[in-house]
Formats: C-alpha cells, sequence, structure tokens
C-alpha cells in the first residue's frame, strides 16, 4: 500500500466517522487521547470501510515494530526445532511477528545478529547465547531480552532445571555397576555445558564414580564421531555425551570399531548416555538412552514472558510453568546395559 492510499484511507475513515485524519490517528495509535465514544465511532467506521493501518507507518509514529526477534545457536540441530516453533505458536494469535536468526554456533555472529536486531524488534528471545556478559549487558541496555538456558541480571531468565536429568542418569549408570566413566563437554563458552557437567560432577562424586573430561567439542555428530575413538582409548565403560548429536557420532563410530553398545557380559563395549530427547534418539539401533529436555515448556515461557513484557496492558498471558514441568528427565532406552 503506498503512503497516497493510507492517507486516502486515514481520510475516508475521518469523513465517515465525522472527526479529523489526526483524530483517526489517535483513536487507533493513542486511544487513551480520545474519548470513548470518539473512538468507538472511528473503529466502527474503519471496519466498515476495511481500513488497515500501514505496519511501517505505525513504527514510525509509535516507535514500536510490533516485531520480536529470536537467536538460536544452530537451526539445524534438532533440539532447537522445537524451541522455535514454541515461540512461534505463541505469537501467532498475537499481533507480533517472529523475525528469526541462526548462529552457526559463533560468538562473533551472534553479537552482530543482536545488535543488527535491535533496530527492528521491539524485543529479542535469545536462546543459549555464548556472548559475554559484558555484550549480554549492552544488548539488554538497547531492547527487551529474555533469556532462555542462560543466566543474567541484565534479563530475566528461563531455565531448564538439569538437576534431576542427571541425577536419575548417574544413579542408573551406577547400578547397572560403572565405575568410570567419561563425559564429552560442548562448547566452553556454553552456559548449559558448565551446568551440566557441574551436576554430572557432583552425582558421580557422591556415587564414587571416577569421571573422565574430553573435550570441549562442538554440539554435532561429525565432532561426537570423532570423539569415539579418545572415548575408547580411554577406558571408560560409560560415557556421558553433551547432547544427543554427540551421542548419536560416538555410536556410529564405536558401532563401526565393532564395539557393542551398550556392554557385553565379560566388561567389552560401551554404554553411551545422551542429552535433549531429540527425535532421532529413539530411532536408532539401539535406540538413545537419554536426559530429556522440557523444550515446549521453555519455549512457551520465554514467549510468555516477552508478551507481558512489551504489553503489560495486554490480556494476561498464560501463567508461567510451574518448575516441574522445567525439569530434567531420564529416559532409559538401549544404549545403556550393565558391566
Amino acid at each position: 500500500m503506498s503512503a497516497d492510499s493510507t492517507r486516502a484511507s486515514i481520510r475516508a475513515v475521518a469523513s465517515l466517522a465525522g472527526v479529523s485524519p489526526s483524530t483517526v490517528s489517535r483513536a487507533l495509535n493513542s486511544p487513551e487521547l480520545v474519548n470513548a465514544e470518539t473512538r468507538r465511532r472511528v473503529l466502527e467506521c474503519a471496519e466498515r470501510l476495511g481500513y488497515q493501518p500501514n505496519r511501517a507507518a505505525q513504527s514510525l509514529v509509535l516507535g514500536r515494530t510490533r516485531n520480536v526477534g529470536l537467536i538460536v545457536p544452530d537451526i539445524a540441530n534438532p533440539f532447537f526445532a522445537p524451541f522455535i516453533k514454541g515461540v512461534e505458536a505463541y505469537f501467532r494469535d498475537t499481533e507480533y511477528a517472529v523475525f528469526l536468526a541462526d548462529t552457526d554456533e559463533d560468538t562473533a555472529t551472534e553479537v552482530r545478529l543482536a545488535e543488527a536486531m535491535v533496530e527492528r524488534v521491539d524485543g529479542l528471545i535469545l536462546c543459549a547465547p555464548r556472548m559475554s556478559g559484558t555484550r549480554l549487558r549492552a544488548i539488554a541496555a538497547k531492547t527487551t531480552v529474555v533469556l532462555a538456558n542462560r543466566t543474567s541480571r541484565a534479563a530475566p531468565s528461563i531455565l531448564q532445571d538439569f538437576q534431576p536429568g542427571m541425577d536419575q542418569a548417574v544413579a542408573h549408570v551406577h547400578a547397572l555397576g560403572h565405575r568410570r566413566c567419561a563425559y564429552l563437554s560442548g562448547p566452553a563458552n556454553s552456559w548449559s555445558n558448565r551446568r551440566r557437567r557441574r551436576f554430572l560432577g557432583v552425582a558421580c562424586a557422591e556415587r564414587g564414580i571416577e569421571l573422565v573430561d574430553l573435550g570441549p567439542y562442538e554440539p554435532r555428530f561429525t565432532d561426537g564421531y570423532r570423539a569415539a575413538d579418545e572415548v575408547l582409548a580411554a577406558g571408560v565403560s560409560a560415557v556421558f555425551a553433551y547432547n544427543d548429536l554427540v551421542a548419536l557420532g560416538v555410536l556410529s563410530r564405536v558401532t563401526a570399531r565393532g564395539v557393542p553398545v551398550p556392554n557385553e557380559p565379560g566388561g567389552r563395549g560401551l554404554s553411551i548416555v545422551g542429552f535433549d530427547d531429540i527425535p532421532m534418539a529413539s530411532m536408532t539401533n539401539p535406540p538413545l538412552t537419554t536426559v530429556a529436555i522440557p523444550v515446549d515448556a521453555v519455549s512457551r515461557a520465554a514467549a510468555a514472558t516477552m508478551h507481558s513484557m512489551l504489553d503489560p496492558g495486554a490480556p494476561k498471558a498464560p501463567p508461567l510453568p510451574p518448575a516441574a514441568e522445567l525439569a530434567t528427565r531420564l529416559l532409559i532406552r538401549g544404549t545403556t546395559g550393565p558391566v
């Protein structure tokens, strides 16, 4: 729609309602400045004429874009697909559009994309951001920010509860007789990786399990495939992977080397535990034992938090999920067995 047609439409609404074009603009964009009867008449006339306000023009007048930015580390990682869908599904029935950006697991790209999107959106949802705390605070000073799987005093955070799932995973391998295990670390600058390692380490220490650290590795299948040889050289009977993609890479490589998964009687073989519960985790042979993350609850909570911050006067968003819905849990499948 051209600027001329937009002005003509405003004039048509104004003429039908018996008010000035500026009154029409105020009734649509700043209703608190117009009495209720006038606004009702303007809205009825606008609906009768089928008038649609120009969003770009509105953003210039109001300083609001009605856009929300969403930045994720890697859209090719199956873990992030349901998170993206959850955020988009939440905003589908609102006036907001969601703009998606992918950092390809690169911190410099993440910072550049966030800086670029600040001028084009009303708020940013950052999923598992890797940027430094200083950079994060600088972004949060320029726009509304909501974090998922990262903490900062500069912005509200929606966090998974890693501890239950990690405790269950360690208790499981301990009950199977494993006493020397490896952890395949994720990216060194990942907040989630540090949290997972912390809870894993505590749970192993409590049960007398020796934990060997290997990595860091990028959270990709190829890095898991590469890590498998180091796992076998480390002389461990079980391995905890940073995520399912890394775990599936390990499974593929050790199977190719003729190593049984899970362990065979007599001590030969390897047990593997992943993290995330991506769709492929249940499709492998054997299916992957993994710690499941409540992605739907996290994405819904992040979107609802952003909506409530951008529109405090809007109809109340659904309540945030209770803590129980944000807790991780172990799914025992076929890649773990007794020593």
